[in-house]
């Protein structure tokens, strides 16, 4: 395929919308051609033939080419914009048969032996073994839904200015469900003018108070009943939301022997947010 066919920024936006390599090499070749065979195709892209054939149903299924039953089998590119449609359209339908069968999986008697089951398993391990390492934002922000909506007791939280944003803006509505199980909820991060609105705002079901003065605290963790803790390694404005990595774990002895003591340290000489 001739390097003017495209540039990297469309190849960039291909991959933004779930194609992979081998899928837009084949999308754009086909767009230039408009409809060809998958030999052809194989040769004007640069992808292996045997994979030619499964790559191609791939981006049928997704909406970007269509199938001509004929000899030998003809493929013809959908316009991009509504290849586009197609693709949102086939998210939407995914996402929807998706969340459909978990909702009835969650109603079920199988979850009620997979629990069991769990239970079981988690009776018979050391608090050693459940201790996990999570890579992503995404997936620190899952595990803290998790970890709020089981506390019962407490939840304290140290984090940077950002961070406080984040856990205001994404578990707001989790905390003050806590809050009103009787969990005390506290946050101990930076306040700049703007975190003193936030804090205003959450003042109804969270205490917070400003790290702004200390030096060199940067950490970030959280603790739910220390019994569960999660733990930031990397530093949340030096690192890319994706790589942005963070320990858990249920050892008591991490969560409540260790970081507890640490933060309701910390949380003694910082200042009361008015």
């Amino acid at each position: 395929m001739p390097k003017s066919v495209v540039n990297q920024r469309v190849m960039d936006l291909l991959s933004m919308v779930g194609l992979n390599s081998y899928e837009r090499k084949l999308f754009v070749t086909l767009l230039s051609k408009g409809s060809s065979n998958a030999g052809q195709l194989a040769e004007l892209s640069g992808v292996p033939r045997s994979r030619t054939y499964d790559v191609l149903e791939s981006l049928a299924d997704k909406g970007f080419v269509v199938v001509q039953n004929s000899k030998p089998i003809k493929y013809v590119a959908v316009p991009p914009r509504e290849a586009l449609e197609r693709a949102k359209n086939k998210h939407k339908e995914d996402y929807e048969t998706a969340t459909d069968r978990i909702e009835r999986a969650k109603k079920s008697d199988s979850l009620k032996e997979l629990e069991e089951l769990f239970k079981t398993g988690v009776e018979t391990v050391s608090s050693s073994d459940l201790t996990g390492s999570l890579k992503g934002r995404h997936a620190m922000h899952q595990q803290l839904e998790s970890m709020f909506k089981k506390a019962s007791s407490h939840v304290y939280i140290l984090t940077s200015e950002k961070g406080f944003e984040e856990i205001a803006a994404n578990h707001g509505n989790l905390l003050k469900n806590a809050s009103k199980r009787g969990v005390r909820v506290r946050i101990a991060a930076p306040i700049t003018s703007a975190g003193a609105q936030t804090a205003q705002a959450i003042r109804s079901y969270a205490e917070v108070r400003n790290t702004k003065g200390r030096k060199n605290l940067e950490g970030r963790f959280a603790i739910a009943d220390g019994k569960e803790a999660l733990v930031a390694l990397t530093h949340d404005e030096k690192t890319h939301p994706t790589q942005d990595t963070h320990i858990w774990s249920q050892s008591e002895n991490l969560a409540g022997q260790l970081l507890q003591p640490m933060f309701e340290a910390i949380w003694k000489d910082a200042e009361a947010v008015n």
